[in-house]
């Protein structure tokens, strides 16, 4: 029997890498789909039963071409973690309009064009898990994060919309709401600080969300270390 896909768009050295060793761990075959694939690649070797797929986010061309490609060599996912995102740490007047789009086209678009390439197939295999990683730059703005916070305001917004949709076609839709500086993955634990979420801690609630019952699946969940002022 085939082992369930896993798509988790966006790897980098700290969240992106979790989430691939551990649905890795729980016995997913995966997608790793970035920009660059320097370190996706790394991790295909390391987790075995891993491709890496170089894709933009925000050209969707790219995402169809790359979805397509995943559907014909791995089949259709069964969970996607978007965890692709990036801003501009600006106020409202030192953000360009480029800057602004960008931010948009990283966090909202991508999400939406990723998530088109996917709930297909998750309705023929009767459900599916759509893990949406966000920060807490979406319910409160602050004078630095202009173009952040509106585009993770709108990724939460579209997140939401697709949650109330999906459900009845037993699609979980949910939003992790990151708060507070994350660390390395894999750093010593001795190094670590109570100030910093460690990505294997955010990669178990992901893993937890997508194997919640259906009578209790949840939304929206914030994760923030212990002394992160909030």
């Amino acid at each position: 029997m085939a082992k369930p896909l896993c798509v988790v768009v966006g790897i980098g050295p700290k969240n992106g890498a979790a989430f691939a060793r551990r649905f890795a761990r729980e016995g997913y075959q995966l997608a790793l789909v970035s920009r660059q694939t320097s370190l996706s690649l790394e991790l295909a070797a390391e987790l075995g039963d891993t491709s890496a797929y170089a894709c933009d986010v925000t050209d969707p061309p790219s995402v169809a071409r790359t979805f397509e490609q995943i559907r014909a060599e791995r089949g259709a996912a069964e969970v996607l973690v978007y965890n692709a995102g990036s801003g501009f740490w600006k106020t409202a007047e030192e953000l360009t309009p480029a800057e602004f789009e960008q931010s948009f086209r990283v966090n909202a678009l991508g999400l939406l064009v990723t998530a088109q390439q996917v709930l297909p197939g998750m309705r023929q295999l009767g459900g599916g898990q759509l893990v949406v990683v966000g920060a807490t730059a979406s319910p409160r703005g602050r004078p630095k994060t202009a173009g952040f916070a509106a585009a993770k305001a709108a990724q939460r917004s579209l997140a939401q919309s697709l949650a109330r949709q999906c459900a009845p076609e037993g699609i979980h839709v949910s939003l992790l709401i990151i708060d507070g500086g994350i660390d390395v993955a894999g750093s010593p634990a001795d190094n670590r600080s109570a100030q910093r979420l460690r990505p294997e801690d955010i990669a178990s609630e992901a893993f937890h969300l997508v194997r919640q019952d259906r009578s209790a699946w949840t939304f929206e969940l914030d994760l923030r270390p212990l002394h992160e002022t909030w």
